[in-house]
């Protein structure tokens, strides 16, 4: 399990993130929603280590990472599928991938059949270089990539930003099979507040740098959640 407790994070003298709390459960789906600029970026960058902590703590499974850089935290079994999606667009398919590699032990350095079912369409285009791919398709690589590394946790930053709604729908899908196979704590972040509310088996409201609204699906108030991310 994921567990962040209390987390304080600075840039310089600027406080983007208050005490945030947040757990994400094996099997689950823990969607963490608000509007833009109210810290949901800064806490998956707590969380994966590209930006330290002030006060607080990450922990997976009971093991403080705080200090841990982000390649440790990879080798730990955190994947992140940042904002963008960041994929090397000189590679082809196959190289991009590839790159999920090197948090690896060496007899874990192949691809997974399982991402090929997830996601055909990289099967058939591997050759081809990553920046010709459309943006739905470099979304699909990006989180194939992470998927490479057989994660723990599951990050993934705005996976629907700027995609069409037939790959949004595979992408929930993919999501779907993975929190089903119950060994991967997934946490999205997310603007698109139907498809999350959808997915997510928990989920967590943030605003000017805090969690403010957070608990089971099962106990959401849809019309109160949706205040906190009316602009």
């Amino acid at each position: 399990m994921l567990s962040v407790e209390t987390i304080d994070l600075h840039y310089g003298a600027a406080q983007a993130l208050r005490g945030v709390s947040l757990q994400a459960e094996a099997g689950k789906v823990t969607a963490v929603l608000g509007r833009n600029g109210v810290g949901k970026t800064s806490l998956m960058r707590a969380i994966v280590g590209q930006q330290p902590v002030s006060k607080g703590a990450v922990k997976l499974d009971g093991r403080d990472i705080s200090r841990l850089a982000p390649y440790d935290r990879a080798r730990q079994g955190i994947a992140f599928v940042p904002q963008g999606r960041e994929i090397f667009p000189l590679l082809t398919v196959k190289e991009n991938l590839e790159t999920g590699f090197a948090p690896c032990k060496r007899a874990d350095r192949y691809v997974p059949a399982e991402i090929y079912d997830l996601f055909p369409v990289l099967k058939d285009m591997l050759g081809r270089r990553g920046g010709d791919l459309s943006g739905g398709q470099q979304q699909q690589l990006a989180i194939g990539r992470a998927l490479v590394t057989r994660p723990r946790v599951l990050v993934l930053d705005e996976p629907t930003e700027g995609i069409q709604p037939s790959i949004i729908k595979d992408i929930g899908r993919a999501i779907d099979y993975l929190r089903g196979k119950g060994d991967m704590a997934i946490v999205l972040v997310e603007q698109y507040f139907e498809w999350a509310r959808d997915l997510c088996d928990t989920y967590a409201v943030m605003d000017r740098g805090q969690v403010v609204e957070a608990g089971p699906r099962s106990g959401m108030v849809e019309a109160q959640v949706r205040r906190w991310l009316s602009v």
